[in-house]
């Protein structure tokens, strides 16, 4: 019998096999790691924690309302790495600890910078994510035993092979850091081999992230762990980790800072800008796309509206619509939607179903991801499904508008 392939999503959500939900959890600590960014830690009390089983590199949305710039409340959402490699306490409780960075003009993240407390609550969504490693304690890909085995790093089995050896290289700027100290720590932690570059790109000193705790993760691995700061506003002592990264700084770092011919995996996390240069440049040197891991902290595009709520549409039964059609939690619900208001599937859906699942709403998270089962649709943008998903039907139905008069999609595979 023929293994079945899953995808990176699919792995990914494996522990549990549950479908994201908000959980209302209590925030433990606020910690200032910059001036303009905060870790939270949140306790998940043990009747919860299987809800929050998750990989090094994933993420989980957190909800809340805040006022608008009417002073209406109104909810906002926002998609948050998590920073932390997987820890239970004795009692069956555990935590999960993310990052928020105050962007300008941002309303979650200036507020929770300024205001949010220990003893305050958020809603979380359970984590989610495939911006984690394919490979194991021996360098191979894993299967998925070894996936859900991640979530215990102590626990991890097996002996190191003979040419047990692995290479990874992140690069990371500003927040995008929050996810790759994750991956870092429990990839070092599970293989006496593994081999860690780090690119990492800052403004200035005073704005790195966990800056501490990297020091910490250096002198813990000094042979095998590799950190190189680049600061583009501060002059360093060596001019090539001076500077913004451009296509040649970037050619490089990759030919003399790091082993670049030599990498297993590569983990990109930043601006879309840096990421999309580096998958390119990673390209060109005939890096295979499944050995790139990449994840967007945005679209580039802020002209684009927020995605806190499904915006309205009326229906006119003397206009032409499509009949959208989807399955969440086991129950099928049914929606039309008017050909010339060009609704995506994810606010058609959110008008008869308010709990689908969904954080960004700008195709880079890639919660409201469901699979297409009849009908056909098109995808504007595209920054969190890979391509083996693309070929099983899968969409961002933030994303998706339908092309065909009747359309099914199904949030429970």
């Amino acid at each position: 019998m023929p293994a079945v392939r899953q995808t990176a999503a699919e792995s990914a959500q494996a522990p549990g096999r549950r479908r994201p939900s908000f959980h209302t959890l209590a925030v433990r600590d606020v910690r200032r790691l910059t001036e303009d960014a905060i870790e939270i830690t949140f306790d998940v009390p043990a009747g919860l924690a299987g809800h929050f089983d998750y990989l090094p590199g994933q993420y989980v949305a957190l909800r809340t309302e805040l006022p608008d710039e009417n002073g209406t409340p109104r909810e906002v959402r926002r998609s948050y790495s998590i920073c932390a490699e997987p820890r239970s306490f004795a009692d069956g409780s555990s935590e999960i600890r993310v990052a928020v960075k105050k962007d300008l003009g941002g309303l979650f993240s200036t507020w929770a910078n300024a205001e949010l407390k220990a003893g305050d609550t958020l809603d979380v969504m359970s984590p989610m994510g495939a911006f984690v490693s394919r490979y194991g304690r021996d360098g191979t890909a894993m299967d998925q035993n070894r996936m859900n085995s991640l979530n215990h790093p102590e626990e991890l089995a097996g002996d190191v092979a003979a040419n047990g050896e692995a290479s990874f290289v992140a690069i990371a700027a500003g927040s995008g850091i929050t996810p790759v100290i994750a991956i870092a720590r429990t990839l070092l932690a599970a293989n006496p081999k593994t081999r860690f570059d780090l690119i990492y790109a800052n403004k200035a000193a005073m704005d790195v992230m966990f800056l501490e705790e990297l020091a910490d993760l250096k002198d813990k691995y000094p042979q095998r762990l590799a950190i190189h700061h680049v600061l583009s506003r501060e002059q360093r002592i060596a001019p090539l980790l001076s500077g913004r990264i451009d296509a040649e700084k970037l050619q490089q770092l990759l030919g003399t800072a790091i082993r670049a011919d030599d990498v297993d995996e590569w983990f990109l996390c930043g601006p879309f800008e840096l990421v999309q240069l580096c998958r390119d440049t990673l390209a060109e040197r005939g890096v295979k796309p499944e050995n790139i891991r990449f994840e967007l902290f945005s679209s580039g595009k802020p002209d684009r509206p927020e995605g806190n709520a499904g915006r309205p549409v009326v229906v006119d039964e003397a206009q032409e619509t499509y009949k959208i059609t989807f399955k969440l939690d086991g129950l099928q619900g049914d929606v039309t939607s008017p050909i010339h208001a060009r609704e995506s599937l994810l606010n058609a859906a959110l008008r008869v179903r308010p709990d689908v699942p969904f954080a960004c709403a700008g195709g880079v998270c890639g919660t409201c991801r469901a699979k297409v089962v009849t009908g056909s649709v098109t995808m504007d943008e595209n920054y969190a499904l890979e391509q083996d998903e693309l070929d099983k039907g899968y969409v961002l139905t933030c994303q998706s508008h339908p092309t065909s008069k009747e359309v099914s999609v199904d949030f429970d595979v």
